[in-house]
């Protein structure tokens, strides 16, 4: 007798071994590395106005391009470094998101050096802790929230662009700084940090 999980409902989700891994093993599962917050809000930040599986379907090629997310080694990205990312049919090839991450590694790295810790701030909104909400539809999980909008202000202040509060809720949810699994899904409990 086989055993179907219950997962959250996106839309394109269900058999697609890429979305379900991604779904099961990735997403809303609580992040503190700092690094890896700040490769997924750039990557969040590439995804605005597409959809999330094109950036996932593209991740590798985006790891590949970008050294793998080194922020000591995007922040000293060039004329001659845009000009072979915007050549790069791999990824998403867009001047503004470019210029985005570039700016991003410089705004992390200067964060750093003053003593700011990015993993710190980022979970600094929620006392360190996921929220944890108890969405019973898809229909119900909103676009953004309030506090995504604070979220989204504080990173702009610091210079962060593409992190309006949808793609800075898209992001929170995805690094689990909020859990927005569906009560029904079978990683709504497993994630709750």
């Amino acid at each position: 007798m086989s055993t179907t999980l219950s997962r959250c409902g996106w839309r394109g989700m269900a058999g697609d071994p890429l979305y379900e891994a991604y779904h099961d093993t990735e997403w809303g599962v609580p992040e503190y590395g700092s690094r890896a917050l700040w490769e997924k809000l750039v990557l969040d930040g590439f995804q605005a106005g597409l959809a999330w599986i094109t950036i996932l379907r593209k991740r590798d090629a985006f790891r590949a391009a970008f050294d793998n997310f080194d922020p000591e080694k995007v922040a000293a990205y060039g004329e001659a470094d845009r000009a072979r990312l915007m050549a790069d049919a791999g990824i998403v090839r867009s001047n503004a998101k470019i210029d985005a991450a570039i700016s991003s590694a410089k705004i992390y790295l200067a964060m750093r050096d003053a003593g700011e810790d990015f993993s710190e701030f980022c979970w600094s909104f929620t006392g360190g802790k996921p929220l944890q909400n108890t969405w019973t539809d898809v229909g119900q999980v909103p676009a953004k929230t309030e506090l995504a909008g604070e979220v989204a202000k504080a990173l702009k202040a610091k210079g962060f662009k593409f992190a309006g509060p949808v793609i800075v809720y898209a992001w929170m949810q995805a690094t689990g700084i909020v859990n927005d699994h569906l009560t029904d899904c079978f990683r709504h409990d497993a994630v709750k940090g």
